[in-house]
């Protein structure tokens, strides 16, 4: 079989997979700080490498990337590159052919997206130039999340506001189709069962599970909603935004860049949004940093087991999510009431199981990719 690759673009870089054989992942990396002093992390059987590649661009990225994966290519034809979308609308409740018809669409959702939309796009066209024969495949982060009710969609507002697309959409839908397929292949009765998810990194959120299918998430109409994040506010009082606006007269694109990237872990630290540097420091702001993340966590889940009427099941996935043994404990140490408690010495060794509680307690491994890569092998 032919190569499969998948690329998920970001305003500062670009993620990778290869797929050698369409079947089994043969190289990973991404070429991180675009626009600048890009540098290329490449992660192959052989171990992983480093190196400066100066000013790039996502399509001058993607051939620097071509050129580090030609070993492992070994001359096979990329026959399908498979990009994360972030936004697939209302309506996309699966994977989709990227078709002129399917990327007007997309277009025409970036400012439901502003900051993700336009640079999954510009992957796709860097794509389209370098693979004009390959079947390009959109695997969409919303889509996951389009069987909710409709309590849990819909704002108080208007409802000409709903018609015209002003509703909660949910994000980091790939990564909880990931952990529902791993449920339901290693734990299929708690896949059966009621289930949250939380999705812990520089972007973080929660699904409800139930059955495998979302019925609640934390993040709503944009990928700014929920739990705070690494630069992100999470929840916000709207009437804070229209006193930035009326008294301190800031403009639409200020409360931007405010919300999006000075907020979260690195506005209430003052040091940094990664929580590695935040739980190694003696600062006190750290600290409290890592309070309100963690009281946040707390809130959110007793939320969301309240949305599915009762917990059969709490994981944790993504970078802090996976990585953390301290976020995990302290998430749920005031949960006892919910069934949950954590093992230290198996949360320590970063087991799959790491719960003393009725409630199962599991930390998984996520892998986006594979969601994509899955997506593409049922296209080519």
């Amino acid at each position: 079989m032919a190569a499969i690759l998948t690329l998920n673009a970001g305003s500062s870089s670009l993620k990778f997979s290869l797929w050698p054989d369409g079947k089994t992942r043969g190289a990973e990396g991404q070429v991180e700080a675009l626009g600048g002093s890009a540098r290329l992390v490449f992660e192959a059987g052989d171990g992983e490498e480093s190196r400066d590649i100066g000013p790039a661009d996502h399509a001058e990225a993607l051939e620097v990337i071509l050129d580090a994966l030609a070993p492992a290519l070994a001359g096979r034809r990329v026959a399908g590159v498979g990009h994360r979308i972030v936004h697939g609308g209302p309506e996309r409740r699966g994977p989709a052919r990227l078709t002129a018809e399917v990327v007007a669409e997309l277009e025409a959702l970036a400012p439901f997206a502003p900051l993700h939309q336009p640079h999954n796009l510009a992957g796709l066209r860097a794509a389209r130039a370098v693979f004009p024969d390959a079947v390009q495949v959109g695997a969409f982060d919303t889509a996951f999340h389009r069987g909710h009710p409709w309590v849990n969609d819909t704002f108080a507002l208007p409802r000409e506001f709903y018609d015209a697309g002003v509703r909660r959409y949910g994000f980091h839908g790939l990564s909880y189709a990931w952990i529902a397929g791993v449920l339901e292949a290693e734990a299929p009765e708690l896949h059966a069962g009621r289930v949250i998810v939380c999705h812990l990194g520089n972007g973080a959120s929660m699904c409800a599970l139930r059955a495998g299918k979302s019925v609640g998430s934390t993040m709503g109409f944009s990928a700014l909603d929920g739990l705070p994040m690494g630069t992100r506010c999470g929840q916000i009082d709207p009437g804070v935004l229209l006193y930035l606006m009326d008294q301190r007269g800031m403009s639409a694109a200020e409360i931007t860049a405010l919300l999006y990237t000075e907020s979260g872990l690195k506005g209430l630290s003052g040091i940094t949004s990664d929580m590695r540097t935040l739980e190694a420091s003696d600062d006190p702001r750290a600290a409290e940093a890592i309070d309100y993340f963690v009281f946040r966590l707390s809130r959110e889940i007793g939320a969301m087991a309240a949305v599915l009427g009762g917990l059969d099941g709490l994981v944790f996935t993504g970078g802090i999510g996976e990585n953390s043994a301290m976020i995990r404990a302290r998430a749920v140490e005031k949960l006892g009431f919910l069934g949950l408690a954590v093992d230290p010495a198996a949360n320590a060794a970063r087991a799959r199981e790491i719960g003393a509680g009725p409630v199962r307690l599991l930390r998984i491994e996520t892998d986006e990719e594979a969601v994509i890569a899955a997506a593409v092998r049922a296209e080519v």
